[in-house]
């Protein structure tokens, strides 16, 4: 495995690629706008809930009915309960509400709505979804089927990561993303050493507060097999203790270690 080194200023980017020499994208964990945090598919920051909630959700829904992009929209918990008694939603597969204020609150109604449980692809970045929304993600029976799951700037912490990654919803997952959740070296072992993520192939814990036990367990799971790329940028780990890291990785088809 071949190691590259980035630098930035003020800080050091370390980056742990396999051989196909893949670069790192500074932009990974920025909007188009050049802030960090930004989404990728987003349509504008709006200053408030459209007027027409209804109308709206049909406008952002794709001609088969397959998905939805909602994302920075502000429809809040109204907005979620209006989509959540929508039965012609039913087929939905792709469902991106980022930015959306919906809280543990909106999360719980779509939680326990009927219309969502053919639901693979659920983007929740940055809805204020504390250990309660984790939970009650986990819990659901609505996302049994889930294969990429984003909750990107949230507060799961500790509790809430441990409830989702040990829950049957995380069985047929391929990507994961939990940057800035408030992750520490709990939530990472518990994430490292559970038999549900084995089908993992990316998972993105970026700006979290996982330092050198938790990322041990990571680089060495033993149920992590098929995992391909592993991003554990501005966590709690220096230069030294990042090369030590690197060469104990273990994770077989492991292509992109982003350590530091």
């Amino acid at each position: 495995m071949n190691i590259f080194f980035k630098w930035a200023l003020p800080a050091i980017a370390i980056l742990f690629l396999a051989q196909s020499g893949q670069a790192y994208d500074p932009s990974k964990h920025k909007g188009k706008d050049g802030k960090k945090g930004g989404g990728h598919h987003g349509y504008g920051r709006p200053k408030g809930p459209p007027a027409d909630i209804p109308a709206h959700i049909k406008e952002r829904t794709s001609p088969d009915g397959k998905e939805i992009n909602l994302n920075k929209s502000q429809i809040g918990v109204k907005g979620m309960v209006i989509l959540a008694k929508s039965p012609e939603l039913a087929h939905v597969v792709s469902l991106a509400l980022q930015g959306n204020k919906l809280g543990d609150e909106g999360t719980r109604i779509l939680a326990e709505s009927d219309t969502f449980k053919n639901v693979e692809l659920l983007n929740l970045w940055g809805n204020d979804l504390s250990p309660e929304g984790g939970q009650l993600l986990a819990a659901s029976p609505n996302f049994r089927h889930l294969k990429e799951l984003k909750l990107t700037r949230n507060k799961l912490g500790d509790t809430g990561v441990i409830a989702l990654v040990q829950s049957p919803n995380a069985a047929h997952l391929t990507l994961l993303n939990l940057d800035a959740n408030q992750i520490t070296d709990k939530g990472a072992i518990a994430i490292a050493n559970s038999p549900q993520l084995s089908n993992l192939k990316s998972l993105d814990l970026y700006n979290n507060q996982i330092g050198p036990e938790g990322i041990k367990a990571l680089v060495q799971s033993k149920y992590l097999t098929h995992l391909e790329t592993l991003v554990l940028v501005r966590n709690k780990v220096d230069v030294d203790t990042a090369l030590a890291l690197k060469k104990s990785a273990t994770l077989p088809n492991l292509k992109l270690l982003e350590l530091f």
